[in-house]
């Protein structure tokens, strides 16, 4: 396997970690188990196994799970992939999650074994809590992640759907024993982009910390294919299908963003994906990175194209000025 070495890399927070603008969001992996796994159709470990292979060779180096995401396979079935791969694999960086719900910080070092076993021994570099609700302190929990860098379990620690202020207070513990919150994961994409009002993009950029963009296509809406084949829609496996989005109303709100994405492709010979992403990940200069997943090839191949050109200044803006139109800020 050859890695491709012409993507550029750019820091995660202010650690010496270097990481690809895109990486892979692994959650439909979960293998269809548990109720957040059942999200996604099955995929069969082969498939798992190619996406990931691909995804390495295109360039794109780390690779985002999560323990809720069916209850560690999306852990188990990342490691086998990589564990198929061979050496090449050993540089691949992985990034995972603690579950808060109905749980104290002291859950944090009590599972953290259990991650590591669930990823085959190999080495935690982003550890984050997954959401903000838990029975502990914001506090606590950083307290607990401390323990776990300090015991050499894991390299760097993340948030995800922090708020401004926890997200800060976050940072602030981290800093008191020579830490720092790497990143902050949110949802953003061309269509939802509250992360720009709510504060959390401001301070991120203020205090280094990187915003990880889940969710950048919209569940698949910004690929234009909805718009054009609306039967589509039903087609569609899981929960997704039922989102404002996806309902006629809200295909007809997005469309003039739809229409210009497809203009831009068209001028750079991409696809409206991957101007999309693109556009997710160099609006904001080196601050935001995004993890669309894949489930097919096909997707891993769009992932990878994304992060060979860049849209220019007047491009970047126009889609901005349109996306403000149809996007939700709140």
């Amino acid at each position: 396997m050859v890695v491709s070495t012409n993507v550029p890399l750019r820091k995660l927070g202010q650690s010496a970690l270097e990481i690809s603008a895109l990486g892979l969001g692994c959650w439909q992996f979960s293998k269809g188990r548990g109720m957040v796994g059942r999200f996604w159709a099955e995929m069969d470990q082969h498939d798992i196994n190619e996406i990931v292979k691909m995804s390495l060779e295109g360039g794109i180096n780390w690779f985002d799970t999560a323990e809720v995401y069916g209850k560690g396979e999306s852990e188990k079935a990342l490691a086998e992939a990589l564990e198929s791969i061979g050496l090449p694999a050993n540089d691949a960086l992985i990034a995972t999650k603690w579950w808060p719900m109905f749980r104290t910080a002291s859950s944090i070092t009590k599972t953290i074994d259990h991650r590591i076993e669930a990823l085959d021994g190999r080495t935690i570099d982003l550890h984050q809590i997954h959401q903000p609700f838990s029975f502990s302190s914001v506090e606590k929990e950083m307290e607990a992640m401390v323990e776990l860098l300090k015991a050499n379990k894991i390299k760097h620690v993340g948030v995800s759907n922090f708020n401004e202020d926890k997200m800060k207070k976050a940072h602030q513990v981290l800093s008191k024993h020579g830490y720092f919150l790497a990143s902050n994961q949110v949802k953003y994409s061309l269509l939802d982009r509250s992360m720009e009002k709510n504060g959390v993009l401001e301070a991120a950029k203020q205090l280094g910390i990187t915003i990880i963009a889940y969710s950048p296509l919209e569940q698949g809406i910004l690929s234009g294919k909805f718009h054009k084949h609306p039967e589509l829609v039903k087609k569609i496996q899981g929960p997704r299908k039922y989102m404002s989005f996806f309902k006629p109303a809200g295909l007809a709100k997005t469309k003039p963003l739809i229409d210009l994405l497809e203009e831009k492709a068209k001028k750079y010979g991409v696809s409206q994906t991957q101007i999309a992403l693109n556009w997710l990940i160099h609006f904001h200069g080196e601050t935001v990175v995004a993890i669309p997943g894949a489930s097919k090839p096909h997707h891993v191949q769009e992932n990878i194209g994304a992060l060979q050109f860049t849209l220019s200044k007047e491009d970047l803006d126009e889609i901005d000025q349109v996306s403000r139109q149809v996007a939700l800020f709140d």
